[in-house]
């Protein structure tokens, strides 16, 4: 069997292939589909992620993050990678960082890693889909970004430096309700930035009248 034509012939439906699938479709017992593929990786027309799953490289308008909901169903985008695809960061991590209410885990192949961090269900909210030429993937809204940043990074132990943000793009009263679902430590951590904004400052005087 050509596998070389085979693979560029499922690029042109998916960027992902599944050594399952393929040992149904071709009718080969899937130890064959995975040797087989192994001898493609080398020759770096493939990747191997996780167990049965490989990225398929002659899909050239691919995106990696096609694989985000492949391995974690419950997932979305955020942190590091959802603060810099808004341009609230200008770091670029070398991870693709996603939150999962499933169990946490960092997949890491020759050039692909995709980390992903566990959140409380109470906290899967929050995102939107985005489409890709082959499928698509859940990335965080940019307040949520920011504040699920915030939140693991103290369930870390470590402080988030608010100041290496650019808010300029950030809703900052949708961010505010938003930091309100959080626990209070999230919430009194990201107020200062927050409070930068009047019409957020006559926001938060009338929310307090309100409760008095």
């Amino acid at each position: 069997m050509d596998w070389v034509t085979a693979i560029r012939k499922e690029a042109q439906t998916s960027s992902i292939l599944r050594t399952d699938e393929l040992a149904r479709k071709y009718g080969i017992i899937p130890a064959a589909v995975t040797q087989a593929l192994a001898r493609q990786e080398r020759r770096e027309l493939v990747e191997h992620v996780s167990n049965k799953i490989y990225y398929n490289w002659l899909a050239l308008d691919g995106s990696t993050r096609d694989l985000v909901n492949v391995l974690r169903e419950n997932a979305y985008v955020s942190l590091e990678s959802g603060l810099r695809e808004y341009g609230i960061s200008t770091q670029s991590p070398r991870t693709l960082t996603c939150v999962t209410t499933e169990r946490p885990k960092e997949f890491k192949a020759r050039t692909i890693t995709i980390s992903y961090r566990s959140i409380s269900p109470r906290l899967y909210w929050g995102f939107v889909r985005k489409t890709t030429r082959y499928g698509g993937y859940l990335i965080a809204e940019p307040e949520k970004a920011i504040l699920d940043w915030i939140y693991l990074s103290i369930q870390n132990g470590t402080t988030p430096a608010l100041d290496e943000l650019d808010f300029s793009g950030v809703d900052r009263l949708k961010l505010l309700n938003y930091a309100r679902r959080f626990p209070q430590s999230t919430y009194l951590h990201v107020l200062p930035a927050l409070t930068e904004s009047t019409g957020v400052v006559e926001s938060l005087g009338a929310r307090a009248g309100a409760g008095d």
